[in-house]
């Protein structure tokens, strides 16, 4: 059996799990996110040992994920505390001689996704995590999306709900969709955190406005085959059905397909990994370094 070894870096908490080519997850473990030293002594004693014959990560970001790049494996222009420019694939590589693949937490998902999980068998498909903060990766052609670097589709810019007067949280832009829509939002709109809100509360409307923009940008550019929502936000399901009335509203119609009308519930759906969506998807990164 070959043992592959994932990383799901979070701004929060690093997961780390022993896994199969399978996606079965076999051993997993997770910590908060400290300083870089902490953080990875941590990461690095949990895979001493373990056998492993690949690793994937999947990293909170911007990163830079194109292989040749002189910064490839570094985390970028993170506001996160002591992880900007840090080269976490440097470090693995002083202690782990094994083929590694690093890639963008949500792009991981994606492809954590479309191997295992909801979208298994398609040949696209966007994630998108509703969190602390917002991301999404894409699967298009059965491959990650990358351009110049990695999508960064949790800070467009979205039409603001009319009743909403919040200024939005982003250090970089204020008020694109992370800063209008990710849980601090939420918690600094309303003083109160997302899962303390009853389901009937105004918050739950402005939050599907928002939602619903993005993903009627992301279905007019992208068109993915289905959309995963996943994330600390997404786990309030009453959510899910306001977010898919909204999108068809703002569509109006204008795309045809079956997929954006009666099948819309099974268009936007929750993660079919569960929780282990991201170590599934950093078990997947490790599986296409293996394959390499």
């Amino acid at each position: 059996m070959t043992i592959l070894g994932a990383i799901e870096a979070g701004g929060t908490k690093f997961v780390c799990g022993i896994g199969t080519e399978n996606g079965e997850v076999l051993e997993r473990v997770s910590f908060p996110t400290t300083t870089p030293e902490e953080t990875m002594a941590q990461v690095i004693a949990f895979f001493e040992g373990k056998g492993i014959e690949a690793l994937g990560v999947g990293s909170f970001g911007p990163i830079d994920p194109i292989e040749g790049s002189p910064t490839y494996g570094y985390i970028t222009t993170t506001p996160k505390p002591h992880w900007g420019q840090y080269d976490i694939i440097g470090k693995l590589k002083e202690h782990f001689d094994v083929p590694m693949t690093f890639d963008t937490d949500v792009n991981g998902a994606a492809l954590g996704e479309a191997t295992w999980g909801a979208a298994q068998g398609l040949e696209s498909c966007l994630y998108i995590t509703v969190g602390t903060g917002i991301g999404a990766g894409a699967v298009v052609g059965g491959k990650m999306v990358h351009g110049l670097s990695h999508p960064e589709m949790g800070h467009i810019i979205v039409r603001r709900h009319p009743e909403d007067t919040y200024e939005g949280f982003c250090p970089y832009h204020g008020d694109c969709l992370e800063g209008l829509a990710a849980g601090p939002a939420i918690n600094k709109r309303w003083d109160q955190p997302a899962y303390e809100l009853p389901a009937d509360h105004k918050a739950w409307e402005i939050e599907a406005h928002y939602l619903a923009h993005a993903l009627m940008n992301y279905v007019l550019i992208l068109t993915p085959e289905k959309i995963v929502m996943g994330g600390g936000v997404m786990k309030q399901e009453h959510l899910f059905p306001m977010v898919r009335s909204k999108l068809q509203e703002l569509l109006n119609g204008y795309v045809q397909h079956p997929a954006l009308h009666s099948g819309i519930d099974e268009y936007v759906v929750q993660p079919g990994l569960g929780d282990n969506a991201g170590l599934c998807g950093s078990l997947a990164l490790a599986k296409l370094a293996l394959n390499k």
